[in-house]
């Protein structure tokens, strides 16, 4: 389908870019859907050309061979669920300039609704220079990022499973969860082993105790004798079945994901990886890879600097931190454009020099939701952003303190990243001394202007 001349009803009657110069001459439009995708470019005597085409690969490939013939060299899409990134990544190796722009951005427009002035109004936009692309990091980070987005997806899917099992020994009134805190732990999931393998005696599924289990085997013991129903012995076995197997296809991943790595050109030259200041937490999480020393390692070089040095970052944060937000910060001019994108910084809504709103808004940003994790790690450590973190709390509840203290380690990894400096420590009492007379000024001040003089006691 091509129409010419072909325009929306409110860019003709209302001409909302009178005045303006056009900032990409040769810009397209682009509006995807699950079976058709719509393209629309600059025509001659102020029109536009819109064409249809499918969603197979070739044509895709008949796409790119389109624009090119119209000259575009830029082409703005919208961020339709997945269906976008075949033809962003397609468009993308054939040379153009692609930009993905966030739907919030266009639905604020009332009147337009068909495909047809959808694309010409992307079109429209993207020419006059008035729509921002959304952030994507380096294209050999994004295999990473989809691999750790799906790992992520098979632990949500394997954690029902868990409930399951928890669920049918509760219904045979095996209290298993009372005795120990975990039953997928090594003592846990030993003695479900037993009873899907046919073991209904306490004393000897008591004894598949693990010699670090602070419960002991009599306690355990008494809470392992149960009904046994046929049923429910069924429906355990089966989720230990589909447990098992989620936990081999995260085995997997975690292979490939390290090949992965091993494949991922390296920015910097690793040089030497210094081991933290002082030992941190082990959080003896079983959803944490195994070869986390190796994850660090890659990180280093893929980055140049060791974020995972900096307390409350740990290698799974700075993992998800490094290959969601990329390591080129010169997309983000300073580090309030990247607090902003991770959702951390509040958005001020001002209107007739009147705040409207001053808050932050919710995100899925998943870069944002490690760093409210770091924060949250170190709200009872001693260390400079467990302490700013208390200061937080004492004039705030708990969740803005954590954005707090969340936005104040981002700032120093975006610091780390982009000047390619390695975390120093700062001495608490350094800190604290520091604090304490920036208060003593500020009250000094303070007394000024109210016509008092502070005088130490």
């Amino acid at each position: 389908m091509r129409q010419r001349g072909k325009r929306t009803k409110g860019i003709e009657e209302a001409h909302p870019f009178a005045g303006m110069s056009q900032v990409n001459e040769n810009a397209a439009g682009v509006d995807i859907g699950a079976e058709e995708i719509v393209v629309c470019v600059a025509g001659d005597d102020n029109t536009q050309i819109v064409k249809a085409f499918g969603n197979y690969t070739v044509d895709l490939q008949s796409i790119g061979q389109w624009l090119k013939e119209h000259n575009v060299k830029t082409v703005a899409m919208e961020s339709t669920g997945v269906y976008w990134i075949p033809l962003f990544e397609v468009l993308e190796n054939m040379g153009f300039d692609c930009l993905l722009i966030s739907s919030r951005s266009l639905r604020r427009v009332p009147g337009r609704k068909s495909d047809i002035q959808d694309a010409q109004w992307i079109q429209t936009l993207h020419s006059y220079g008035l729509l921002e692309s959304s952030f994507r990091p380096q294209a050999d980070l994004v295999a990473l990022r989809t691999l750790l987005r799906h790992r992520a997806q098979l632990l949500e899917h394997r954690a029902p499973h868990i409930l399951h099992m928890q669920k049918s020994m509760l219904q045979m009134n095996v209290q298993l969860s009372q005795a120990l805190s975990d039953i997928t732990g090594d003592t846990g999931i030993a003695i479900i082993r037993a009873i899907v393998a046919g073991e209904r005696d306490a004393d000897n599924l008591a004894a598949f105790r693990d010699r670090n289990c602070k419960k002991s085997a009599e306690e355990i013991g008494r809470a392992l004798t149960g009904t046994w129903r046929a049923e429910h012995l069924f429906v355990l076995k089966q989720s230990l079945e589909m447990y098992d197997f989620y936990t081999q296809q995260v085995a997997a991943c975690d292979a490939e994901i390290d090949r992965m790595y091993a494949l991922t050109r390296p920015d910097w030259e690793e040089g030497e990886l210094k081991p933290p200041s002082k030992k941190k937490r082990n959080s003896h999480s079983k959803n944490a890879p195994k070869n986390q020393e190796e994850i660090r390692k890659h990180l280093k070089r893929i980055s140049g600097v060791d974020i995972s040095a900096v307390d409350g970052v740990g290698v799974m944060v700075a993992q998800t931190v490094i290959v969601e937000s990329g390591t080129d910060m010169r997309k983000f001019p300073s580090d309030k454009h990247f607090s902003s994108w991770l959702g951390l910084a509040p958005k001020h809504e001002i209107s007739g020099a009147k705040v409207l709103k001053n808050r932050t808004l919710k995100t899925k940003n998943r870069a944002g939701q490690a760093f409210r994790m770091a924060a949250q790690s170190v709200k009872r450590s001693d260390c400079v952003f467990g302490m700013m973190f208390r200061r937080f709390r004492s004039r705030m509840d708990n969740r803005q303190a954590t954005v707090a203290t969340a936005h104040a380690i981002a700032r120093v990894v975006y610091r780390m990243l982009k000047y390619k400096v390695e975390y120093e420590e700062i001495d608490v009492t350094e800190y604290e001394k520091q604090y304490e007379e920036q208060q003593i000024k500020y009250m000094k001040k303070k007394a000024a202007k109210l016509g008092f003089q502070l005088v130490p006691a």
